[in-house]
């Protein structure tokens, strides 16, 4: 991934010396596994334990000629240790290393987002505490539906986070698999005893069932998490942009002391944060689907996913991370406007009040139909004159003569849209 879109925490744990380091933990716990069941000596395992060691530098060199990143790995690990080197790696196949390491990289890089997932959803509950009273034009299709509180959008982001964290705590445990099954899964030349305790040592549980890899829906399933919650960030900044729309003005990106906005047209603010995160949704969702074209694999095992994977794992860890981030910034720091918004509401003159109207003559005793053909004649004649609907639906003898003045006057009210703001809140655990 581009430094752009890297934070160093979550870099490192995808730099070549950290993939090695955890390539050695991976040795290194099969070796006390094998010690501790007596078949490595106490001689031997004393110079692993202390002299395995690895230069980066020199493993690049190796696999120049080796061809085989985890022979030329061996090699050095070798110059290190000497002769007792010939217990590192025994029984094991490439993969033992490869997909085990790189299952303590995810859950490692999994853990990041986690905690930057759980600083998010706090944000999303203080600003839904914050703006619960705050009323807001509501739309479907991009159209004035009816009003409704500004903090319920906060709350309906809170509460997606609130399944994402468990569809990630999920995904993480999914992925914390190890194995140290062989060539071919069957544990050909070590025990399945070596693997429940090497794996103990490294916090990861051992695959039930194994090839030579460790199965890729598992994977699979870690990038369509990622690119899942990926979505919901794009879901927020693409209701940012909407908000911020010159025509709407409800809400706005912040802009900065120094900041410009375009190289010709000095004005400009523009929501430069929410396009970059539903852009970088979509790189989310394609690593996503090479991670389900990585499940299906010839036979025991082929490295058709081995190259997608150097591309996709990393970069789809290091870019939700980011995002993550960014988007903390982005709701923390986002600007709102309520004047604005009650402007937007009374923009329409009143027929925001259709639907209270139209149950209210239903209540009234006049059939649905009836009351629904009263309430749209009087709403169309304001959408298309501009004048106000509480004026022509007074001037409707058929709509006075089911509800008075005063029951029409009171329809007319914003109180019922926030009154049960509180309830919903309570029941996220928001208030």
């Amino acid at each position: 991934m581009i430094q752009r879109y890297s934070n160093p925490e979550m870099q490192r744990i995808w730099t070549s010396e950290n993939r090695y380091e955890c390539w050695l933990e991976v040795e290194l716990a099969a070796c006390k596994a094998m010690h501790e069941q007596g078949i490595i000596p106490d001689e031997d395992w004393a110079i692993i334990s202390e002299k395995a060691d690895f230069d980066a530098n020199r493993i690049d060199e190796l696999e120049l000629i080796t061809k085989h990143d985890v022979i030329a790995f061996l090699t050095n690990v070798a110059e290190y240790v000497g002769p007792s080197s010939r217990w590192i790696h025994y029984g094991m196949t490439s993969s033992d290393v490869l997909d085990t390491a790189t299952a303590m990289q995810l859950k490692s890089a999994g853990e990041l987002i986690l905690s930057e997932l759980s600083r998010m959803a706090e944000i999303l509950k203080l600003k839904a505490r914050q703006y619960r009273h705050t009323l807001c034009m509501g739309r479907s299709h991009g159209i004035h539906a009816e009003p409704t509180s500004f903090g319920l959008k906060f709350a309906l982001w809170y509460e997606e986070s609130k399944r994402n964290l468990e569809r990630l705590n999920k995904a993480i445990e999914e992925i914390s698999i190890g194995q140290f099954s062989g060539a071919v899964g069957n544990f050909a030349h070590l025990s399945p005893d070596i693997e429940a305790i090497a794996c103990k040592h490294l916090g990861l549980a051992p695959a039930n069932v194994s090839t030579q890899v460790i199965q890729r829906d598992r994977h699979a399933h870690f990038l369509a998490v990622l690119a899942l919650i990926g979505s919901s960030i794009e879901k927020i900044a693409l209701e940012i942009r909407h908000l911020q729309r010159t025509e709407v003005r409800e809400a706005e990106e912040n802009f900065s002391s120094g900041q410009k906005g375009s190289s010709a047209m000095p004005h400009k603010r523009n929501p430069i944060v929410s396009e970059q995160l539903c852009g970088l949704a979509r790189v989310l969702r394609s690593n996503a689907a090479s991670g389900f074209e990585n499940n299906a694999l010839w036979h025991e095992r082929d490295i058709s996913h081995s190259s997608v994977e150097r591309i996709i794992l990393p970069d789809s860890c290091i870019l939700m991370h980011y995002m993550i981030g960014k988007c903390c910034q982005l709701i923390e720091n986002l600007v709102v406007y309520p004047s604005n918004m009650k402007k937007n509401i009374e923009m329409t003159h009143g027929l925001v009040f259709s639907q209270a109207l139209l149950l209210h003559l239903t209540n009234s005793g006049l059939t649905r139909e009836k009351a629904y053909q009263l309430v749209q004649t009087e709403a169309m004649k304001s959408w298309d004159t501009g004048s106000d609907f509480l004026t022509l639906v007074l001037a409707n003898e058929e709509i006075t003569a089911s509800l008075s003045e005063t029951e029409i006057r009171d329809i007319f009210s914003y109180d019922r849209y926030l009154r049960n703001v509180d309830y919903i809140l309570k029941r996220c655990g928001i208030i």
